[in-house]
């Protein structure tokens, strides 16, 4: 056993052994279909905090001829799964952090070749009949023990992308550029690999030369296909955690949710850990990360870059072409760019069906507040959301002419060059003049209710609190008066059937002056 050649099940049991574990070896078996097909080469990407190095580890336990894991998976999920057996600690595996080792390194210049030269010495103290003097790189190693032996290896790079995101000097980036197409783009060594596994947070970078690693199949944040549940923790997940810790399950939701991969609503799960550990629902994202990656995005204010994401705090989804960004740290071109990247580090999440994107839940949205209030471009947009707590109080003191006056400023500033007479629009004017209601409502756009679609519903987090349901009802060129009365005559409020004491009907009215009018009635149930 070593610590890059077959290394051990220390780490995989440490993580089992932790208050809070959520079971995703069913991986190995989706994994395990890929092995010696041909097409055994994986890139797994994620947001930092997603449970990349969590599955690294659990591979490492499985495959591993270093170890004898059967006590540990036992009982667990794989244990049932047709192919467990088949691979169980039965592959020699190698195992790379490759940021730990960049970290580490005294010499950053000289961090490949003393890797290479620990791993080469781990190959000749674990096959001793196996002549590995004429070997220079690991891919040498590897190919020797193949010839002499036949075994094949599985190989995970974790973090792999960590040189690309620190822009290392150009000469150490085409040293690791040569390291990788040495593993993985050898054709003479392709037969000794069963499976390679690199995982990190941007997918394979697609410029002239390092698209020679186009062998990888991708299975990103954008799009994971079939290991899309595994992710971050599924709704389901989240569900059971939620029952068995008592947590509050919708505002479980409105914190960490947000990723929607193949049908999986997805959760980032370290928070979720971290919520359950600590009773209490807040943003852990500033821990790992911080809101200057959105600020140095935001500096490069590409064209039409303000406005998409003015609408993005004012809860709207907006178009983005994925395809164009060439996954570097220097190729930012359009907007698009910027808002890929942003997607793979999961200050945005994406919707493959529509191709669009949007800001993905509270946590997150706490960090986009803190970039837009260091900005000067977005002072108006800082200043909504700090009146938004206001507001709400003056709602709910059926203050309808504080309420239009909001209005009046935020509609035009969430228009701005689009077309003002529209409702879309006037509905993410309200979304963000009222953002702060998020802390306390979840929000729903043009739902069914009574006899036909109401335009906003704001339904309470916690039901007979401070904070009522409400019901708001969106005119143009007509009255608030009107807009109040087609909530009762269609009987909107039968969407909170379920709820007994107050509800709010707010009535909005704008008109060809781009003025607002409010009325908001309180009714009993």
């Amino acid at each position: 056993m070593g610590l890059y050649l077959n290394p051990g099940k220390v780490g995989f049991e440490k993580i089992l052994s932790a208050d809070i574990y959520v079971d995703k070896t069913m991986l190995i078996s989706e994994l395990n279909k890929f092995i010696d097909k041909g097409n055994q080469y994986i890139c797994v990407s994620r947001p930092r905090r997603f449970g990349k190095t969590i599955a690294a580890n659990m591979l490492c336990a499985y495959y591993s001829k270093g170890c004898d894991s059967r006590d540990i998976f036992k009982d667990l999920k794989i244990s049932k799964a047709d192919n467990y057996e088949k691979y169980l600690n039965k592959l020699n595996f190698i195992k790379i952090d490759v940021a730990g080792e960049y970290q580490t390194a005294k010499d950053k210049d000289k961090m490949l070749d003393k890797l290479t030269k620990r791993v080469k010495k781990e190959f000749v103290s674990q096959f001793v009949d196996v002549d590995f003097s004429d070997c220079e790189s690991i891919a040498d190693c590897m190919l020797e023990v193949y010839v002499a032996t036949g075994e094949t290896f599985v190989i995970i790079l974790d973090e792999y992308d960590s040189l690309v995101r620190m822009e290392i000097p150009k000469h150490l980036f085409d040293d690791y550029l040569m390291f990788l197409n040495g593993l993985f783009k050898n054709d003479t060594l392709r037969p000794a690999i069963s499976l390679a596994y690199i995982t990190g947070i941007l997918p394979v970078v697609r410029d002239k030369v390092q698209s020679k690693l186009n062998n990888f199949e991708e299975y990103t944040i954008l799009d994971s296909k079939e290991l899309s549940e595994f992710v971050g923790f599924t709704d389901e997940e989240v569900a059971i955690l939620c029952e068995k810790y008592q947590i509050n399950h919708t505002e479980c939701k409105n914190w960490y949710q947000g990723y929607k991969l193949d049908g999986f609503d997805v959760y980032n799960p370290e928070s979720v850990v971290k919520c359950i550990k600590d009773r209490r629902f807040a943003g852990h994202w500033n821990k790992t990360s911080s809101y200057s990656v959105i600020v140095d995005r935001l500096k490069k204010n590409f064209e039409g870059m303000r406005d998409d994401v003015i609408r993005m705090v004012s809860g709207e989804n907006i178009k983005v072409d994925v395809g164009l960004y060439l996954n570097t740290m220097t190729d930012f071109v359009t907007k698009d760019d910027a808002f890929t990247y942003l997607i793979h580090l999961g200050y945005l999440a994406y919707d493959f069906e529509n191709q669009t994107c949007r800001i993905p839940n509270k946590e997150v949205r706490q960090e986009w507040f803190r970039a837009i209030s260091v900005m000067k471009d977005y002072k108006v947009t800082d200043q909504i959301v700090k009146d938004s707590e206001n507001l709400l109080e003056q709602a709910l003191q059926l203050n309808g002419e504080e309420v239009a006056k909001a209005l009046n400023r935020s509609h035009i500033h969430v228009a701005s060059h689009r077309n003002y007479n529209n409702e879309q629009a006037l509905a993410s004017a309200v979304y963000l003049a009222f953002i702060d209601a998020l802390n306390y409502y979840t929000v729903v756009k043009e739902t069914s209710a009574g006899n036909g679609i109401a335009d906003l519903i704001y339904t309470p987090l916690h039901a007979g609190g401070k904070y009522p349901p409400m019901i708001i009802e969106l005119k143009s060129n007509k009255t608030a008066s009107r807009a109040v009365s087609q909530i009762k005559n269609k009987e909107y409020f039968h969407a909170f059937d379920f709820y007994c004491g107050r509800i709010l009907f707010v009535g909005i009215n704008y008109d060809e002056k781009k003025k607002h009018t409010c009325e908001i009635v309180e009714c009993e149930k």
